[in-house]
């Protein structure tokens, strides 16, 4: 057995570590004549000199060498030695849940905490179904659940978007008597969430005598997923009053808030006690600052943060490249862009795109489109979504390049959604292509039928063209069909 897990060690440096190991014990010899009981100090001493040694291991192929070199010392049984592989397949960013399958099936009496595990990392990985084959494995074997299993299983029901799984989970949490447990009534807060249903979430952390900042960040940031914007602020400034001095991520949420609801004041705020408790050398805050900035229009204060920046992430970029593009400022944006491409060398992403043809539709300048387009794709292997090809409809459409928009459309992988037709309406509503709207409009009411904007464009491009007798035709198919439009139009004015 061991000369297979050695088999997946290059040869080169499998025996690096085991070297390592080897000199690091008082007997070297003791590697290869081990006969020790767990009682014995060379047993000790040999476990300890393992588990030193995973302190040091970053890499697959590191923890990899060890669990070869754990199988040959004779430690496979040994729960918290071979627990630790384990622990890394599951918490670390490559999440090598395979790996620890096939670890954790060798161990004939694993522990409470091994399945917790193998609960938690099947649920980084989105792997709901297992998170609960492993739960009902756990219990079948007789180990008695702890607050760790049932914040795993909140958050992974929250995970599968199942609102039947996690009310049955929280029934769980009931009868066995955790529901008063912070850490497992902060998870039960952050899975409503999850679900959208900010209605219990804010019932059960009302609920909670004295919460806690998790507790308070939880919730805020609940309101915030579920576009509770104000709410989440309302009770951003409630935390304070009682006390409880914000965190980064605390200031994160309430910085997405604020540029959502382009209250640039609070921000500007935030921005001071970010300022005063010496923040600004951490990246998401600052990141969250420049998205603020730029949602609130101020341009020049997000560019002046950036320019600022020692550390930036893909994040950092996007958001600048983002914002300057919609706003308007194209050659910043499509600059910037040029500048993180070829001077510092970080590679773009999807969302990265999404900015660059943001700034080409804004700009006019569709042959650029097109070659940022072929780029993506070309030479970052990066596919195209529905908000690319939304883009590039709307660039084509501003362009007047309609019947090219529509045979973009046409041949898109993915199906169609309304916002990318209502786009390509609009276009041919701004260039009096009424045979094309026509069409558009007929798949539309396939997608979404009873959206008012849609009869109003279609009306308005005939009105455009004096076929006065169509728009009434238009006019009166909205009233038979009952067609309002939902809700009346609003402005928000900020005043200082």
């Amino acid at each position: 057995m061991a000369n297979n897990y050695l088999n997946l060690i290059k040869p080169s440096s499998k025996w690096k570590l085991v070297a390592s190991f080897t000199q690091s014990l008082p007997n070297p010899n003791l590697f290869h004549h081990f006969s020790s009981t767990p009682h014995d100090r060379s047993y000790l001493k040999k476990e300890q000199a393992l588990l030193s040694l995973f302190k040091k291991s970053y890499t697959k192929t590191d923890v990899q060498q060890l669990h070869a070199h754990v199988i040959r010392s004779g430690f496979t049984q040994n729960l918290f030695v071979v627990g630790k592989v384990i622990v890394f397949c599951a918490v670390s960013d490559e999440c090598l849940m395979d790996y620890a399958v096939s670890v954790f099936e060798k161990i004939a009496n694993p522990d409470g905490f091994l399945w917790n595990t193998m609960i938690r990392g099947f649920g980084r990985i989105n792997k709901v179904d297992k998170v609960f084959c492993y739960y009902k494995m756990m219990l079948e074997n007789g180990h008695i659940v702890d607050n760790f299993t049932l914040s795993f299983l909140l958050k992974a029901s929250g995970q599968s978007g199942s609102v039947l799984l996690g009310k049955q989970v929280h029934c769980s949490v009931v009868k066995l008597g955790f529901e008063c447990h912070v850490f497992v009534r902060n998870t039960l807060v952050h899975m409503y969430g999850m679900l959208k249903d900010v209605f219990v979430a804010r019932q059960l952390f009302d609920e909670m005598p004295e919460p806690d900042l998790v507790g308070w960040n939880t919730i805020i940031d609940c309101h915030v997923c579920c576009g509770k914007h104000k709410e989440a602020l309302d009770l951003f400034s409630r935390m304070q009053d009682a006390g409880i001095r914000p965190d980064d991520a605390t200031l994160v949420v309430a910085l997405s808030a604020c540029a959502a609801l382009g209250a640039l004041e609070l921000g500007r705020w935030i921005h001071s006690i970010v300022d005063e408790r010496f923040l600004m050398k951490d990246v998401s805050i600052v990141n969250s600052l420049i998205h603020m900035y730029t949602r609130c229009g101020e341009i020049q204060e997000a560019r002046r943060i950036f320019d600022k920046m020692n550390d930036r992430n893909i994040v950092t970029w996007n958001t600048m490249i983002l914002g300057l593009a919609t706003h308007g400022h194209v050659q910043d944006a499509l600059s910037l862009f040029s500048s993180m491409i070829n001077k510092k060398r970080v590679p773009p992403d999807d969302v990265t795109f999404l900015g660059v043809l943001t700034a080409c539709s804004h700009g006019g300048m569709i042959e650029e489109g097109r070659q940022y387009f072929n780029r993506m794709t070309n030479e970052h292997n990066i596919e195209p979504t529905i908000k690319h090809y939304g883009c590039m409809v709307d660039m084509l459409s501003r362009g007047g390049l309609v019947i090219e928009a529509y045979n973009l459309i046409k041949n898109m992988p993915m199906k169609c959604n309304a916002i990318v037709l209502r786009t390509l309406l609009a276009g041919c509503h701004m260039h009096g292509n009424i045979e094309l709207a026509e069409n558009v409009r007929r798949h539309l009411l396939e997608v979404d039928p009873d959206h008012s904007s849609d009869y109003v464009l279609l009306a308005n491009t005939y009105a455009s063209l004096e076929d006065w007798n169509q728009v009434s035709r238009i006019r009166r198919s909205m009233a038979a069909n009952k067609v309002k439009k939902p809700s009346p139009g609003n402005s928000f004015i900020g005043v200082p």
